[in-house]
C-alpha cells in the first residue's frame, strides 16, 4: 500500500482545485437538482449541486486512474432531491462503455441487506412478523435450539443470533450452485457459538433466513416481493435481486475487475440472495436513500410508515459503549460529531457503501467495479467519504485531553484477541491463530490495533485514551473501547466495526501465544528434516560415505523422514488452500470433492505421521543413537502434535455438513444438497469459515487477512 501514499496526498490537494478538475476517463451524464441555499457551520462548504459535482470531478478521475479502478458511480441526495449523480470511468473497459448513473448497474454487496431489512420491517408493520418472537414460529423447519434461549428476528437484524461465520459457497461464478432460498435456509444452518443477543457476529446466513421469513409470511418469493413492494413504488427500474440477471437488464450490468488494466471477471453469484445479490444503478439507490431520509416516503409512495422508519433508524444494540451501535438493519458510522447510519458491501470485485445523515437529510452512495492496484478501492472509498464529511460537515468539538490512566490501561488491554465473527469448527479456524488481532501498548502511552493502518497502509494508527478504556485517533475521530470485567478485558472493538464484531481474549488452551511458536517449531523441524534427507544422501554419494545405520537405527531414520514429510506436506497444503480460497472461488461447491480428498489425506497424514514420528523416537532411543539424534527425535515427535492441534482438529466432526432434516425429499437428494455446500460427512452440522476480515466489511477497512478481509464475507 506504500504506493498509495502519494495518491491520497494528491487527492487532498485535488479537492481544493475542483474547478480545475482533471477530465474523467470517460464521459458520463450527471443528474443534479440544486436545493435551496441553507446556512452552514463555520468552515463548512454549502452542499450544493455545483459544489458537489465539482468536488467529485476533482477527486475521482485522478483516484481511479492512479488506483487502476475501471469505474465508479456516486450519488448524493439532500432535502428530498438528487444533487449529484455522477458516473466515472467505464462499465466495460474493452467495449469503452462509460458508467451511466441512471442505467449502469453495480453489485453493492451487503448494501443489499438494507432492502431486505426494509422488507422485514414492512411485515413487522403489517403485524405478520414480531421482532421478539422465536423465528421458529414462522418457519417450516426448526433452527436448532440451544438451552440458553431462542433466536428472534431482532437478533437476526442486529447480527446477534450467535451464528458461526459461513463463507463456503457465498460467492461463486457458477449459477448451478444457486439454491432456492427456503432450501438454503433449511439445509445450510450454521452452528451457534454464542448465546443469542449477547455478542455481535455479522452473519450473511441470518439475513438469508430473514428473507425467507418474508417469503413465509407474505406468500411471495423474495425476488417478487422486493420488486412489488420496494422497487415499484421507488421507481427503481434498473434494480434486481434475481440471479442470473433478467435478460432485459443484462446489457446494463457493469463488468467487475481485479484491475482496470486486466480482463473483466465472470459475473458473481451470491448466496443467499437477500444478503448481497442486489444489482442496482446509482439513481435507483438515490431513490432508496430519499425514501429512508423522508421517513419511508418517496414522491408520494410510502414503503414504511414514519413510525416504522424511525424505529428502524433509531433502535440500537450496544456492543461496547460508547462505540457506534447496530440498528435494525443500518449501523452507526457517526463522524465529525454528526449522526451517520450506514451499510457497506463488497463482492470479490465490486465495493460499495451507503451513508445517511438523517438530521441533515443527506445521503451518499458510491460503488466501484474494481479491486484496484494494491487494493486501492478501499482507501479511495474511505477517503472520499472522509473528505465529503470534512468539506461539508466538519468537526466542531475539540479533542479531549489524554487521561492520567493512559499508561496503565494501555498495558492492561495489550494482548492477542480473536474475532467474534469467526469459524470455530472448520480448518480455517487455524487462520485466526496464525494471524490474530493484536493490541499493542506503545511507548507514548497510546495503543494500536494490528488491523487498523494509516491511509498509506504502512503503519498502525495510534489511539490515545480520552476516557477510561476509551481511546481515540485524533485525525479521524474513530474510537476504540474495551468492556472490562474487573481488571480483565471482556471484549474490545473499534467504531467502524463494533456493530458487526468484537474481539475477545483467546482461551488459554488455544491461544496463539503458545500455539504459533509451537506450530513454527513444528514446521521448521519437519521442513529441515525433509530438506536434509536428500541433501544428506547427495553428500554421502559424492563422498562415497556409507550411511552406517542398520536395524532399528535405520528404521528410526526412515520413520522420522517419512513422518516429517507427511506432517509438513499436509500442513503446507492446508495453509495454501486456506489463503488461496479468499482470493478465488476455491470455496465454491464445485471444490467439494477435493475437500473430501484433503480431509481423507489429513487423517492419513496427521495420524500416520504422528505414529511414524513417535515410533521413530522410540527406535532412536533403542538403537543407542547419539544424544543429539535422540533430542531431535523428541522434537519431531512433539512436532506431530502442533499442526494437528492447530489445523486437523479444526476439521473434526464439529465442522461437518448439516444433517438433512426430515422432509418429503428423498434422503439421497437431501444429502447431495447438503454436501454441495459443506464438505464433511452427513452426520454433523454444517459450518464454514471466518475471514476477511471483505473490509473490509460490513465492509471492512482493508483488503487483506492481516487487515481483516471480512469485507468479502460481509459483503455479499
Amino acid at each position: 500500500m506504500r504506493n498509495l501514499r502519494p495518491l491520497l496526498a494528491a487527492l487532498g490537494f485535488c479537492t481544493t482545485l475542483a474547478s480545475a478538475a482533471a477530465p474523467a476517463p470517460a464521459p458520463a451524464p450527471t443528474t443534479a437538482t440544486a436545493p435551496a441555499v441553507t446556512a452552514v457551520a463555520d468552515g463548512a462548504r454549502a452542499l450544493t449541486a455545483d459544489d458537489a459535482s465539482a468536488w467529485l470531478d476533482g477527486f475521482l478521475p485522478y483516484a481511479l486512474a492512479r488506483g487502476d479502478v475501471a469505474g465508479a458511480v456516486v450519488t448524493v441526495v439532500k432535502d428530498g432531491q438528487i444533487i449529484a449523480a455522477k458516473g466515472y470511468g467505464y462499465a466495460d473497459v474493452k467495449k469503452k462503455i462509460p458508467v451511466d448513473p441512471a442505467t449502469t448497474m453495480f453489485r453493492p454487496g451487503s448494501v443489499s441487506k438494507l432492502l431486505t431489512w426494509t422488507a422485514v420491517m414492512q411485515q413487522v408493520e403489517a403485524g405478520k412478523l414480531d421482532l421478539d418472537a422465536d423465528v421458529n414460529t414462522y418457519l417450516d423447519f426448526k433452527v436448532p435450539a440451544r438451552p440458553d434461549g431462542p433466536i428472534t428476528l431482532r437478533h437476526l437484524m442486529t447480527h446477534t443470533a450467535g451464528f458461526e461465520e459461513q463463507v463456503k459457497g457465498l460467492i461463486t461464478d457458477d449459477p448451478a450452485t444457486l439454491r432456492p432460498l427456503g432450501e438454503y435456509a433449511r439445509d445450510y444452518t450454521p452452528i451457534r457459538i454464542f448465546k443469542a443477543g449477547t455478542t455481535p457476529a455479522y452473519s450473511n446466513y441470518a439475513t438469508g433466513l430473514a428473507g425467507h421469513l418474508v417469503e413465509r409470511v407474505s406468500g411471495l418469493k423474495f425476488d417478487d416481493y422486493v420488486e412489488q413492494r420496494i422497487f415499484k413504488p421507488l421507481r427503481m427500474e434498473h434494480s434486481t435481486f434475481r440471479q442470473p440477471l433478467p435478460k432485459a437488464l443484462e446489457a446494463h450490468m457493469s463488468q467487475g475487475y481485479k484491475q482496470a488494466t486486466q480482463p473483466a471477471e465472470k459475473f458473481e453469484f451470491v448466496t443467499p440472495g437477500p444478503a448481497g445479490s442486489l444489482a442496482a444503478s446509482g439513481i435507483d439507490m438515490s431513490h432508496f436513500m430519499l425514501a429512508h431520509l423522508n421517513d419511508g416516503e418517496f414522491e408520494g409512495q410510502r414503503i414504511l410508515s414514519a413510525a416504522t422508519a424511525e424505529m428502524m433508524h433509531g433502535t440500537a444494540m450496544e456492543s461496547i459503549p460508547p462505540l457506534n451501535r447496530m440498528l435494525l438493519g443500518f449501523y452507526e458510522q457517526n463522524y465529525n460529531g454528526r449522526r451517520v447510519i450506514s451499510h457497506g458491501g463488497d463482492t470479490v470485485y465490486m465495493h460499495s457503501v451507503l451513508h445517511l445523515l438523517p438530521d441533515e437529510k443527506v445521503g451518499f452512495f458510491i460503488s466501484l467495479n474494481s479491486v484496484g492496484k494494491e487494493g486501492a478501492v478501499s482507501p479511495i472509498r474511505n477517503e472520499l467519504f472522509r473528505q465529503f464529511m470534512d468539506r461539508y460537515f466538519p468537526a466542531t468539538a475539540q479533542p479531549a485531553p489524554t487521561t492520567a490512566t493512559a499508561k496503565q490501561h494501555a498495558r492492561q488491554v495489550a494482548g492477542i484477541y480473536e474475532i467474534s465473527r469467526r469459524t470455530d469448527r472448520s480448518f480455517l479456524a487455524a487462520l485466526g491463530m496464525i494471524q490474530p488481532m493484536k493490541v499493542v501498548a506503545n511507548d507514548d502511552d497510546t495503543i494500536s490495533f494490528s488491523a487498523l493502518l494509516d491511509s498509506s497502509g504502512s503503519a498502525p494508527l495510534r489511539f490515545r485514551e480520552i476516557a477510561p478504556y476509551v481511546w481515540q485517533d485524533t485525525a479521524s475521530g474513530w474510537r476504540i473501547a474495551a468492556k472490562m470485567d474487573g481488571d480483565r478485558v471482556e471484549r474490545i472493538s473499534h467504531d467502524q466495526f463494533a456493530f458487526a464484531m468484537v474481539f475477545q481474549p483467546f482461551p488459554a488452551y488455544r491461544s496463539p501465544a503458545w500455539l504459533r511458536p509451537a506450530l513454527a517449531v513444528a514446521l521448521a523441524a519437519t521442513l529441515l528434516t525433509v530438506l536434509f534427507w536428500p541433501i544428506g544422501a547427495i553428500v554421502r554419494w559424492r563422498l562415497r560415505a556409507p550411511l552406517g545405520l542398520t536395524g532399528e537405527g535405520l528404521a528410526a531414520r526412515r520413520l522420522t523422514r517419512l513422518g516429517s514429510l507427511a506432517v509438513f506436506g499436509m500442513t503446507a497444503l492446508w495453509l495454501a488452500v486456506a489463503v488461496r480460497g479468499f482470493t478465488t472461488f476455491l470455496f465454491a461447491p464445485a471444490f467439494d470433492k477435493w475437500l473430501y480428498v484433503l480431509y481423507a489425506l489429513s487423517v492419513v497424514a496427521y495420524v500416520g505421521g504422528a505414529v511414524m514420528l513417535v515410533l521413530g523416537a522410540v527406535k532412536t532411543f533403542r538403537s543407542g543413537r547419539p544424544w543429539y539424534s535422540q533430542a531431535w527425535a523428541i522434537v519431531l515427535a512433539a512436532s506431530a502434535m502442533s499442526p494437528s492441534r492447530a489445523i486437523a482438529s479444526s476439521t473434526s466432526d464439529r465442522a461437518r455438513p448439516a444433517k438433512a432434516r426430515r422432509s418429503s425429499t428423498p434422503r439421497a437428494v437431501r444429502w447431495r444438497r447438503a454436501s454441495s455446500t459443506c464438505s464433511r460427512t452427513p452426520k454433523s452440522r454444517c459450518s464454514s469459515t471466518a475471514a476477511r476480515f471483505r473490509t473490509s466489511g460490513r465492509a471492512s477497512p482493508s483488503r487483506s487477512w492481516a487487515r481483516y478481509r471480512w469485507a468479502r464475507s460481509t459483503s455479499a
